[in-house]
């Protein structure tokens, strides 16, 4: 999370999106969740959200811009985020939020998600609220399995159905070319149609860490979207963005999470106004790098 305090009662956070580099599930959990083995990072595309104090109104009030279908609701993970910080510590004071959305929605960029856990972040600040990072995300998992990971330090094997966050240190020294077409994608849907392994796990990580990008490289071509396979039989627009984007120079392209989103990863920063590529005016196109992300 990226924050800046405007005054004693309000602050800005910039919240980023998160790619899956890999994605691998491993089978359905008994309590109807899946375990999933994953390889996330935070990226330069960030929500940015305003945070008010609201003294004596214990709710909280959203200003969507950027995207108007939006909900303000229980359905948003804004007030689900609020609402659970009310509950656990008894809050007195609520919180207007003014959220400029940048992230495309149901993307699987984890722009909900993220968004959730700044709300986190922001009770914590604004209500003094004595709360160490470990903390934090332990009360994000009961919101959502995304929110953990963005109280990481930005590059986070990830495992169970999200609550197993284990930081990673990979360069960073690469771009991504984010494509999102506008398909609408049900991750519920998306799990449905998995055909799942027999065996319960994969181990492709047998260090620590990556310095270069060539070892990254290496490390995910070893590895898959599970979910990837499923989406281009049944969308082949997908697969023209994939291809597209390997045309185009991407070391590596690829779906993140459930999709639509794809990524192509380049060594260097590429001409994203190919018109072989991005001439669509229904897709959403954004050039991100990696980023090193602070939950202190």
């Amino acid at each position: 999370m990226f924050v800046k305090r405007v005054s004693s009662d309000t602050l800005v956070i910039g919240a980023p999106a998160k790619v899956n580099l890999f994605l691998h599930v491993l089978g359905k959990r008994p309590d109807g969740y899946h375990d999933i083995e994953s390889l996330f990072q935070a990226v330069s595309l960030f929500d940015r959200l305003t945070f008010t104090r609201l003294v004596g109104q214990p709710e909280t009030l959203i200003e969507v811009s950027g995207a108007g279908d939006l909900p303000s609701d229980q359905t948003n993970l804004v007030t689900r985020s609020y609402d659970e910080m009310h509950r656990r510590f008894g809050l007195r004071d609520g919180l207007s939020v003014k959220l400029e959305k940048n992230i495309p929605i149901a993307a699987g960029l984890g722009g909900g998600s993220s968004d959730g856990a700044a709300t986190i972040m922001a009770c914590r600040l604004l209500f003094d609220l004595k709360l160490s990072a470990a903390e934090m995300a332990t009360i994000s998992l009961s919101i959502g399995s995304d929110l953990p990971f963005f109280f990481s330090h930005g590059s986070a094997l990830v495992e169970g159905r999200g609550e197993v966050v284990a930081d990673v240190e990979l360069p960073t020294d690469y771009w991504l070319v984010l494509v999102t077409p506008n398909l609408a994608i049900s991750t519920a849907e998306s799990y449905a149609r998995l055909r799942l392994p027999l065996t319960k796990s994969r181990h492709p990580f047998y260090l620590p860490r990556w310095t270069t990008l060539e070892e990254l490289l290496s490390l995910l071509k070893g590895t898959s979207n599970d979910f990837e396979e499923v989406h281009l039989r049944s969308f082949p627009e997908l697969g023209r963005i994939k291809d597209g984007l390997l045309d185009n120079g991407a070391l590596l392209a690829r779906l993140s999470g459930s999709g639509p989103t794809f990524y192509g990863l380049y060594g260097e920063a590429p001409e994203i106004e190919d018109g072989r590529v991005f001439d669509r005016d229904d897709w959403r196109v954004s050039l991100v790098r990696p980023v090193v992300l602070s939950s202190e």
